[in-house]
């Protein structure tokens, strides 16, 4: 049994790596957005044409980003979702309800003072991680049954 993985939520620290590294060797094949944060700000326009409204600016970037987004956790088994300590991302708040719209299995990441913030997109949530460590431990547990040593 293999599983895709998408890869959803904060782009400014190296969270996708660490699980992609640390699954090496297991049937994974990972996704995620586009996680350069100023190609997606500006793909609508570099694509589509300039805007002088910096709602249309966004607008179009979202749509075009959404294409890539939609597909990835439509085609996932597992959509992880990483809540950062940086910034409010109501894109990965977004992702996850559409993910559970969708019936996908989640895994929610975040650290501790994100729990009440984020208590209902956990319990919609199949786990809930504060370390991508331990997102590897599950994917780990779910493709082979075996505990970490």
């Amino acid at each position: 049994m293999g599983l895709n993985v998408y890869l959803s939520g904060e782009i400014h620290t190296d969270w996708r790596e660490q699980i992609i590294d640390g699954a090496q060797g297991l049937d994974i094949i990972f996704s995620s957005p586009v996680t350069d944060h100023d190609a997606s700000d500006d793909c609508g326009v570099a694509i589509l044409g300039e805007e002088p409204n910096k709602y249309w600016h966004d607008h179009k970037g979202a749509m075009v980003n959404a294409i890539r987004t939609r597909k990835g956790i439509a085609d996932a088994d597992v959509v992880v979702v990483r809540f950062g300590d940086k910034y409010k991302q109501w894109n990965a708040a977004f992702d996850a309800g559409y993910a559970a719209a969708l019936g996908k299995s989640i895994i929610v990441l975040h650290g501790p003072d994100h729990q009440h913030a984020l208590k209902e997109v956990d319990a919609a949530a199949l786990a809930v991680a504060e370390e991508p460590a331990q997102v590897v431990e599950i994917l780990r547990y779910v493709l082979t049954g075996a505990l970490p040593s």
